[in-house]
């Protein structure tokens, strides 16, 4: 059954299900600057936090660590881009901030099981291509 003593109340509300302010910040801010280059010093220097904390608690909260959250926040833009055939690969790759074509074709491909063209493919087989 249930308990009937106090603590039960505190349980029942989302006050420590919520997710901390330095990490909602943190996710914010790597929405809005995941084209550019990143790092864990420069975005814990943004949160007002240490960079081992910040490292320690994103992982804790969100049960990824701070580099696959950029890079799976990347992808994530570039699969909306590639989508589009007016971008050339290689512009999308750099357009949302990956350092180099290998490692955007290479997480890319690690994420989500077929490589930038592959997954561009599927849209112009499918007639779902944006001018």
């Amino acid at each position: 059954m249930f308990p009937t003593h106090h603590s039960s109340k505190v349980n029942l509300t989302n006050h420590d299900r919520a997710e901390p302010v330095e990490i909602w910040k943190t996710r914010n801010f790597i929405r809005d600057h995941s084209d550019e280059k990143l790092s864990l010093p420069r975005i814990a220097r943004t949160v007002n936090i240490s960079p081992n904390y910040l490292s320690e608690k994103f992982k804790e909260v969100t049960g990824e660590n701070l580099v696959h959250y950029i890079a799976r926040t990347r992808f994530e833009k570039a699969c909306e881009l590639l989508q589009n055939i007016n971008f050339r690969i290689s512009e999308i790759a750099f357009g949302v901030g990956f350092q180099s074509l290998s490692q955007f074709n290479r997480v890319f491909k690690k994420i989500c099981g077929k490589t930038p063209t592959e997954y561009r493919r599927m849209f112009l087989k499918r007639g779902d291509s944006r001018p």
